[in-house]
């Protein structure tokens, strides 16, 4: 075993706990998948633009997958595959058949750029590249071949939908690898694959705003522990669709979707895309039960939607509809229920593991101001002094902390930044501002914003995400970020970045001033700038980039300092 990965392993004594409480069952994802093929062969399993599969014809299409890469490359158990590939039948093959051969997927998006895919290559050690021929807008196979050339790790190149390059050096075909596996000699081969349940089975990016995303490692036991609660959660079964609109490789697309849909011997649509309409589509033609959406501004865009607003989509299969990411307004759930009928819940989830969610039980006051509460017994979450490891009471405003069996206990290869984000007795430190309101017995969180997105304005702090929850109430605001701006006198001022409707006139700081204290914001919070904007600079993993955002208000205002 590396330093690193004991580094970042769970202690003994809670493996052993967790292990005698039933929770983790020395099952890796691999066998877990292949037992719930057998036990529902014949439903369906996975929905995609490219086609059905049942649950059979999913395993068999992984098995062959699996054993074509130990049989057709040079890449081995325990080595590490970038994954850049879309929505598509070939992502969701390609990852759980790297599972089945013990290779660890790297869960990198198409989105990437080549310096973040190098580095990231670098820091994970990974060997492999696999990417889509025919992503729209990029062309991944051409930036494959340079990245092969100049990152010293990366020696091997698979590329889906589409034919192999000229110029590439070892580079495999993803139908090559498919073909290979099939062999009874490669079968035999990948049914020796011996990997510890204890071990990685996959590395996942963190939605983290600052430089590259760190990389959160997760073991089978606990990932399959995660997929299987939250399954739990949801009430999964076998005639349960999940359906996941976003990228599947993200933490939110294989642990919150397409995970507990299968191991729940369930149905996973995978859409192409967040369009409205084809999600509309999606929920009515293949009676979709459950439908997660993150982040809120898709559940808008719904709203929006002229077959929405019709009611000309049968929306009745609905059984959970689940907000996740920031923070949705209390109007967003009520206008849900009033305009489509549907009663959402309201979820908080990270690449580190904690979920947290409101059940069907909640009092109506932790549904609406709320994201919950944990969906394991086993979770423990404490609400910290921002500056200490003491918890805050009841009520009072700190950052969420939490441990337990599917939450990572280190970043991969990160030592110094785990010093400063784990306390001395493991819990994760989420950088979250989170309140803790019990009722009824049961303890419910509300996140309140971020700590790195607290507004120091002289000596008045003001959290962004409430503003910017009162911003979007506005008529002509479609969305809105708020982001601190240097002051030389207070320190920090207030810039609110605005995307406004189609043809609707630009609010200004006056007009924004008028609207916001007639919802009843305390004058010290009001904005005292206001960028227009078409849409949102974004992160690797598709949040909105404050980084961004500061660093432009910045340039500017020092752009504007300067004599004419």
């Amino acid at each position: 075993m590396s330093k690193n990965q004991h580094e970042t392993s769970f202690p003994a004594a809670r493996v052993e706990r967790y292990r005698r409480e039933g929770l983790w069952a020395g099952e890796t994802l691999a066998d877990a998948l292949r037992r719930t093929a057998r036990a529902h062969p014949d439903t369906t399993a996975l929905i995609t633009v490219e086609g059905r599969l049942t649950h059979r014809e999913l395993d068999e299409l992984t098995e062959d997958f699996g054993a074509g890469m130990l049989a057709a490359t040079p890449l081995h158990p325990g080595d590490r595959v970038m994954f850049q590939l879309g929505n598509v039948l070939e992502t969701i093959v390609a990852y759980y058949g790297c599972i089945k051969a013990g290779i660890i997927p790297v869960c990198t998006l198409p989105q990437h750029g080549e310096r973040e895919i190098g580095l990231l290559a670098e820091h994970t050690g990974a060997r492999a590249h696999v990417v889509q021929a025919d992503f729209r807008s990029r062309d991944l196979v051409e930036s494959g071949i340079r990245l092969q050339r100049e990152v010293g790790v990366l020696d091997t190149l698979i590329v889906a939908r589409g034919p192999l390059p000229a110029a590439a050096g070892s580079a495999h075909a993803y139908d090559a690898i498919l073909e290979a596996g099939r062999s009874p000699e490669a079968r035999t081969a990948l049914a020796g694959v011996r990997v510890d349940p204890g071990g990685l089975v996959v590395l996942q990016l963190s939605g983290g705003t600052t430089g590259l995303p760190k990389v959160a490692p997760r073991r089978h036991e606990e990932y399959v522990y995660n997929s299987r609660v939250w399954a739990e959660a949801l009430e999964l079964t076998p005639r349960s669709v999940v359906l996941h609109a976003l990228p599947i490789m993200h933490n939110a697309g294989t642990a919150a979707a397409l995970q507990p849909a299968h191991l729940a011997g369930g149905t996973c649509v995978v859409a192409p895309g967040a369009d409205a309409g084809a999600v509309l589509e999606l929920v009515a033609t293949e009676r979709v039960t459950v439908l997660p959406v993150v982040p809120p501004a898709v559940a808008i865009r719904l709203l929006e939607h002229e077959r929405a607003r019709a009611r000309a989509t049968d929306l009745t299969s609905i059984e959970r509809f689940v907000l996740g990411g920031q923070r949705p307004s209390v109007e967003l759930i009520e206008r849900l229920e009033r305009e489509l009928g549907i009663r959402a819940q309201q979820m908080f989830g990270m690449a580190e593991g904690m979920f947290l969610h409101t059940p069907p039980d909640a009092p109506e006051w932790a549904r609406l101001h709320t994201v919950g509460t944990p969906i394991s017994p086993a979770d423990e979450v404490r609400v910290l002094d921002v500056a200490g490891e003491d918890e805050v009471p009841e009520g009072t405003l700190g950052e969420l902390a939490c441990r337990g069996p599917y939450t990572i206990t280190g970043y991969h290869r990160a030592p110094r930044h785990n010093a400063d984000v784990f306390t001395s007795d493991g819990f994760y430190r989420t950088g979250d501002l989170a309140t803790r309101h019990v009722l009824d017995g049961r303890p419910y969180y509300s996140i309140d914003g971020r700590i790195k997105d607290v507004i120091n304005r002289g000596a008045e702090k003001i959290h962004a995400e409430e503003l910017e929850e009162l911003l979007v109430r506005h008529p002509d605001v479609r969305n809105a970020a708020v982001v601190a701006m240097p002051d030389p006198v207070l320190g920090e001022r207030i810039c609110a970045y605005l995307v406004v409707a189609d043809g609707a006139e630009h609010p200004t700081v006056a007009s924004l001033a008028a609207f916001l204290l007639g919802e009843g914001l305390a004058k010290f919070k009001l904005p005292e700038r206001v960028e227009i904007v078409e849409a949102f600079p974004l992160t690797n993993v598709g949040k909105v980039s404050k980084k961004d955002l500061r660093a432009d208000i910045e340039q500017k205002i020092e752009k504007e300092s300067v004599p004419a």
